[in-house]
């Protein structure tokens, strides 16, 4: 015995659906707590089409299609100021002595308890003034 029994008149073959059905049918799938195989079999449609729409309208909003040109394409960046570095704390003679004593300076010349560093690539001639300078004060 035959409960159903359905007729197909006319051309058989793919439904054609347009942009606005398929539009309006994955709106659907997208509202809050839908399932989209509920969606699907309403619309006499399997899962797997419906989310095929949904993975080609997403691809046609990440290039600006139609749905997504009111978007930007990029993510606003937001830039902070660079925070200033903390300011050095004075060194003590102490720190000064150890540094000097570790060889940092390349020479180092005590005339009369003056102590003077002179580090590589310095000018010839302000050391030769500094030294001489020194020499008038002894």
């Amino acid at each position: 015995m035959v409960r159903r029994l359905e007729v197909i008149n006319g051309a058989g073959g793919r439904r054609r659906w347009s942009a606005d059905e398929k539009a309006g049918i994955v709106a659907e799938t997208l509202e809050p707590g839908a399932v989209v195989s509920e969606v699907a079999r309403r619309h006499g449609l399997t899962p797997q089409q419906v989310f095929t729409w949904r993975r080609e309208a997403r691809r046609a909003t990440l290039a600006g299609g139609a749905e997504g040109e009111d978007r930007p394409a990029f993510v606003p960046a937001v830039l902070e100021a660079p925070t200033p570095p903390e300011p050095k704390k004075p060194r003590r003679r102490r720190a000064l002595a150890r540094q000097a004593g570790r060889g940092t300076a390349p020479i180092e010349l005590e005339i009369d308890g003056v102590v003077v560093r002179i580090g590589r690539g310095a000018d010839a001639a302000t050391v030769a003034t500094v030294i001489a300078a020194l020499r008038s004060m002894s």
